[in-house]
């Protein structure tokens, strides 16, 4: 039986050692313009999201664990600036009123 390999085949990358914006928090995602700045935007898995639970920003509601989803973040941004969306409210983020109307029973988070 042969060792695992922990590297993808290949060699190095094509730029150096320096890793790409793109891949500087897990990579696998696209680079948007949204608001006069750029956005990487990176798809999370079913899989990859269970146990956590989180607030989509666009519509205000609960992505429940173990639901398939986006990680936006500022091109510029840090770690902090992370957000996690519905795919369907991040395609829709232009088409939105810059507020969140809520219901009175709506709780606020």
């Amino acid at each position: 039986m042969s060792p695992r390999r922990n590297r993808p085949r290949g060699g190095e990358s094509p730029t150096g050692n320096a890793p790409d914006a793109g891949s500087r928090y897990g990579g696998g995602g696209d680079t948007e313009s949204w608001q006069g700045e750029e956005w990487s935007v990176r798809p999370v898995s079913g899989a990859s999201a269970a146990g956590k639970r989180y607030r989509c920003p666009g519509c205000d509601q609960e992505i429940p664990s173990g639901v398939p989803h986006l990680v936006a973040w500022p091109e510029f941004g840090g770690i902090d600036d992370r957000r996690h969306w519905h795919k369907a409210c991040w395609n829709a983020k232009d088409r939105r009123t810059t507020r969140v109307q809520r219901s009175r029973n709506a709780p606020r988070y």
